[in-house]
């Protein structure tokens, strides 16, 4: 294993903070206010915890494992476990096409926890193993436990009932159990659902809560031996199981309490980097609520009962590592403190820092400035400190209690909801921010008289104030966002991928392309469809790569070209699957693939502050793929008999990027007609290469298009 380290101006960083820390927190016990202790000494301990944890996400971020998979061993015995309780047919009938469809020979189980007969009826059609038992006792971990009775497999494959792996998941993790020593392989939990509550969508990038964690801290816990297990997307040894007893069953979360004691077993752990399974975020604040919960619960269980700190089997890393995340759960209790903090300024007239102002902002500055830039560049553009804020505001109180963990030993295990159309009490789960925010609103008129009175210095009384309006400002931002998410009704996730379409009705044959696209619908963007009507049925065809999915679909909606549709008609389709008819085909192609990240050109990272300035003095720039202007066309290639369908994307500046489902001959005359808005223009063009796009189904070749001149 190789690591990656950072550049020495960071590292330079890295020790600014540190020291700068220690000298701030030596002279904040000198500023203590020991006249309001209720009030100074939380919030020294507060800004304590802050510092600790600081040096804990330093010693997890500072080195990264950088690996290669090797190939795996022929032969190899592995079985593949789908536990489910209460999810939908629809749901695990996506992960099983997706873990059937993996390249590795393997056998697929379905572990039902909720004894039903549409489970069975569904692993019978799809040629999967299907096994239940007569009670749910230890939930997940004894399911899994319960499936390794009745399977031989050398090795075990796990994904969580939403999670839909990539055709090469078991190419990519078997070949690291060479080492006789590697417990388990664990790869990032990535999700496709982009619109769900963890993420943040801005013009080119794509902000996931949870990908500093799996991008990030997973390979730095990596270079430690210390990676977790995640109970999903992951492979284990099925000796090494064996050896502790089978999965952990004495906490709800029974991925890191199987890690810890295989990591005080002497076992080693791989955390390989590359997202191969895509599976659902929660979609809204009551579900991710739910599950942080959960976690936060089971870390303090864990925390309890294995004596992290000080229990024998585990190295100096692995313990500082374990007791890091455990330690993250009271980041609520941390929370609380800083949002009461100004409001019990104004209203009592009380400062708990006792220091001119003048010294005391030159040292608070200094100090979170490096904070800041140590969490920013640490992060590797994965970390965002606005988005960051705003999550640990919406959690604190969940956060604060899941410290009942530590005294609590029989927690119910809670499934976290997939269902995308249940929203939940969204002002219930935001009740303990919004009570913080009206209590903070309501001290501001009396920290202003305060001020004018003289009761407060002014000085003191503005950075109070500012302090307030950012805790304000940041509550309007979750509650708002939160109940956006609350009035998601639609029952299943739309990919944004732009794919080409030929709808036939009465013979005639209309190009175009998806907007976004499900396995029940899609909305057209393209010629129109003179004889449709609402409510009209019409043939359709989806070019994928390697497949051409049919069917027949309802029009529910039409719209010609306008203001809200300037590239063509839009035309909602509903798919019409018949008794004998299954999509499999077209969820094969959208579940198991980060394809709509790809072809959007969209970036889950943001350049860190010293990394955007030392890449501007080198001059370095990175020019976008591709653009949000959209077309469809239709491409013939002699001897090829017909016309190919293809998506052309018109990029600023540079010649626009064709995307077809075939590989072409770049040698062979080719002529290209596209359709906008109901106009056809027909040319010669040459093509160029540029690489390819990853499907389920196969690749997408991209070709830049060069025109040679008017088609005869």
């Amino acid at each position: 294993m190789k690591t990656e380290q950072p550049k020495k101006y960071i590292t330079c960083l890295v020790a600014m903070y540190i020291l700068c820390g220690l000298v701030y927190m030596g002279w904040r016990v000198e500023a203590i206010n020991m006249a309001a202790p209720l009030l100074s000494i939380p919030l020294y301990a507060a800004e304590m915890y802050g510092y600790v944890s600081g040096l804990l996400f330093v010693l997890m971020t500072y080195r990264l494992s950088v690996r290669e998979a090797p190939p795996p061993e022929p032969g190899i015995a592995v079985d593949v476990f789908v536990p489910t309780y209460n999810e939908s047919v629809d749901l695990i009938r996506r992960t099983l096409l997706a873990a059937k469809r993996m390249d590795y020979p393997h056998i697929t189980w379905l572990l039902d926890d909720g004894r039903r007969e549409s489970m069975r009826a569904l692993a019978e059609e799809l040629g999967c193993r299907y096994l239940a038992r007569d009670n749910s006792v230890h939930a997940k971990a004894g399911n899994l436990n319960n499936a390794l009775q009745y399977s031989q497999g050398e090795f075990v494959a796990i994904f969580d009932a939403d999670h839909a792996p990539r055709r090469d998941f078991l190419v990519k993790t078997l070949g690291y159990f060479r080492d006789a020593k590697v417990a388990f392989v664990q790869t990032p939990q990535d999700f496709f659902n982009i619109d769900s509550f963890n993420h943040r969508l801005g013009k080119r990038r794509v902000w996931d809560e949870q990908a500093l964690f799996f991008k990030v801290i997973q390979r730095g816990k990596d270079a430690l031996n210390a990676a977790f297990f995640c109970g999903s997307c992951a492979v284990i040894r099925r000796s090494a199981i064996e050896a502790i007893g089978g999965f952990a069953t004495e906490t709800v979360t029974e991925d890191v309490h199987t890690a810890i004691k295989l990591h005080k077993l002497g076992y080693q752990s791989v955390f390989h980097a590359e997202s191969l399974a895509f599976g659902l975020a929660p979609h809204s604040i009551d579900t991710y609520l739910r599950q942080r919960m959960r976690w936060g619960m089971g870390a303090m269980q864990v925390f309890r009962s294995e004596n992290i700190l000080f229990s024998r089997g585990l190295t100096l890393g692995q313990r500082l590592n374990y007791f890091a995340s455990a330690l993250f759960f009271f980041e609520g209790w941390q929370k609380l403190i800083f949002f009461l903090m100004p409001p019990a300024v104004f209203l009592f007239g009380v400062l708990p820092i006792v220091s001119p102002l003048n010294t005391f902002l030159l040292l608070f500055s200094l100090y979170y400035l490096l904070s800041i830039l140590v969490h920013l560049e640490l992060g590797r553009g994965y970390n965002s400190l606005f988005l960051s804020e705003q999550y640990a505001m919406a959690r604190f109180f969940s956060f604060m209690s899941t410290s009942a963990g530590l005294f609590r030993r029989n927690i119910p295990f809670a499934v976290t909801d997939k269902q995308l159309s249940q929203t939940g009490k969204t002002w219930l789960w935001l009740s303990p921010l919004l009570i913080i925010a009206g209590v903070t609103a309501l001290s501001v008129p009396v920290g202003l008289y305060r001020m004018y009175a003289g009761s407060i210095p002014v000085g003191a009384g503005l950075v109070t104030l500012f302090w307030t309006i950012m805790t304000l400002g940041t509550a309007l931002i979750v509650a708002s966002f939160s109940q956006k998410h609350s009035r998601n009704r639609r029952s299943e996730y739309r990919f944004p991928l732009r794919l080409p379409v030929t709808l036939t009705m009465q013979n005639k044959t209309y190009l175009g392309l998806t907007s976004d696209l499900s396995p029940n619908g899609a909305l057209y963007i393209g010629q129109g469809v003179p004889p449709l009507t609402r409510g009209g049925v019409i043939d359709v065809a989806i070019h994928l790569p390697n497949l051409i999915v049919r069917d027949t679909a309802v029009a529910t909606f039409i719209k010609g070209p306008g203001p809200s549709s300037p590239h063509g008609t839009s035309i909602g389709l509903h798919f019409n699957w018949d008794a004998q008819g299954n999509t499999g085909g077209l969820e094969t192609f959208l579940f198991g693939s980060r394809l709509q990240l790809d072809m959007a050109d969209f970036s889950e990272v943001e350049t860190p502050p010293l990394t955007r300035l030392a890449e501007l003095l080198r001059r370095d720039s990175t020019e976008p793929l591709i653009a949000q202007s959209w077309a469809a066309g239709l491409l013939t290639q002699p001897p090829r008999s017909g016309m190919l369908p293809v998506a052309i994307a018109t990029i600023e500046g540079t010649a626009p990027l064709l995307f077809s489902s075939i590989e072409l001959d770049l040698s062979a005359a080719t002529t290209l007609r596209q359709a906008i808005s109901g106009k056809t223009a027909e040319s010669k063009v040459s093509l160029t290469s540029t690489g390819k796009l990853s499907t389920p189904t196969g690749d997408f070749h991209l070709y830049n298009i060069t025109p040679c001149g008017s088609a005869a």
